[in-house]
């Protein structure tokens, strides 16, 4: 089942550009209570029941968030996500799925997922995260490059380079690399850079910080760069040369 439908701005989402979601789940009754809510929300949603649809809606219609059942038929919610993340798909995607062991979501994340909703739940916790991803994508307003040692981003054009070479970064280590490089120096709190990476502390996920902190360490360390991303026990991290 493919469909679209377009819509009236709804003030409360805050947001003045048409966000396009793509959701993707093989139960049917599922997919037409999450496309009737996020209608109503004032979004352009596009709907799949299996992975390869999901690829054709994706090239197609350019999505801003994909919500993404894990187990599908034809081609599973992993596969698709790293096919995506593969393209350089910059998507924000949240993994909507039974599996709620921590060894699912930490498998989740490390795919590519920038959030993780478990079923059951309740539709308003979703529609509560969805306008936390469209608020980061809507409140990007800091467009100035930044850079400290010999790391450099810059916003404009989505490309942060280390020593000069290009790093593949998805959507959220950009933005988590982004708030860091903007407070060099600064001890930051977990809880500071969840709501302002995040938007909303992650409830169940807690480690989704630590995960992508040491998802950023490991490309910036790469060749034996020395760390620039340091733990402070207790608090939080730091962007500095030891």
């Amino acid at each position: 089942m493919i469909t679209a439908h377009k819509f009236d701005f709804v003030d409360c989402l805050d947001i003045v550009f048409m966000a396009t979601v793509l959701i993707v789940d093989d139960d049917v009754k599922l997919l037409k209570m999450l496309q009737r809510t996020l209608t109503y929300e004032g979004l352009l949603v596009i709907t799949a029941s299996n992975g390869l649809e999901a690829l054709k809606q994706v090239d197609a219609y350019r999505p801003e968030i994909i919500i993404l059942d894990w187990m599908m038929p034809k081609m599973d919610g992993l596969e698709v996500m790293h096919q995506l993340r593969t393209e350089n798909n910059r998507a924000f995607i949240m993994m909507l799925t039974a599996r709620d062991a921590v060894e699912n979501r930490v498998e989740g994340l490390e795919s590519g997922a920038d959030d993780y909703l478990v079923k059951p739940f309740a539709p308003p916790e979703l529609v509560a995260r969805v306008h936390a991803l469209l608020r980061r994508i809507e409140n990007k307003t800091d467009k100035q490059p930044v850079s400290f040692a010999d790391l450099h981003l810059d916003p404009l054009t989505h490309l942060a380079t280390l020593d000069g070479t290009a790093l593949e970064l998805t959507p959220t280590e950009f933005d988590l690399l982004h708030y860091f490089l903007r407070h060099p120096r600064q001890v930051l709190e977990r809880s500071q850079i969840l709501t302002n990476v995040w938007g909303y502390d992650f409830g169940g996920e807690q480690n989704v910080l630590e995960v992508y902190v040491g998802y950023l360490r490991k490309k910036l360390e790469a060749n034996g760069h020395p760390r620039l991303i340091q733990t402070v026990r207790g608090i939080g991290y730091a962007l500095r040369v030891e």
